[in-house]
């Protein structure tokens, strides 16, 4: 697609956006199944369901617009995505604390990946007066910070601590 306007850019970055999550919801999911905190595990299950109703709304919003949300591949998550897995799954790490401490750290590279995004879009809605893809989007960027807040506390909370002794 050849971009020359605020509309493409922001067509643009919704498929982006729409294939970020697709790639970052299997890779949640295995990280919740890697968990050993049970806090952990639920907040990971939850980002996996708000990941999955994001991009539901993302798919609605490009129907809207008339494109297709599979339209554009994100190399960016791709990058964060083989990061969570190769640091959070395959790494050789012994202690179930410091595990869950680093799946944290890999699913918040994730998240923080999405609020830029989400961010992004609804600046663009908000600038192109599609005041119903603004709002849409404002709830996605709150879930996603919620998400993020959800795991800084528990990180801080109670993962750090146990991993630290």
């Amino acid at each position: 697609m050849a971009i020359s306007n605020l509309h493409d850019v922001y067509h643009d970055q919704l498929q982006d956006l729409y294939s970020a999550c697709k790639q970052s919801l299997d890779v949640t999911t295995e990280l919740a199944q890697a968990a050993s905190n049970d806090d952990l595990k639920k907040a990971l299950n939850a980002g996996a369901q708000g990941i999955s109703d994001g991009m539901e709304k993302i798919a609605q919003l490009c129907n809207d617009h008339d494109i297709d949300p599979n339209g554009e591949h994100c190399k960016g998550m791709e990058g964060l995505v083989k990061e969570a897995r190769a640091h959070g799954l395959d790494e050789d790490i012994s202690d179930a604390d410091a595990r869950d401490a680093m799946i944290i750290t890999q699913y918040q590279r994730m998240a923080h990946y999405a609020i830029a995004g989400y961010g992004c879009l609804r600046a663009f809605a908000n600038r192109l007066d599609l005041d119903g893809d603004g709002a849409v989007l404002t709830d996605c960027l709150d879930a996603s910070y919620e998400g993020d807040r959800t795991m800084t506390d528990i990180a801080t909370g109670q993962v750090n601590r146990d991993a630290a002794a």
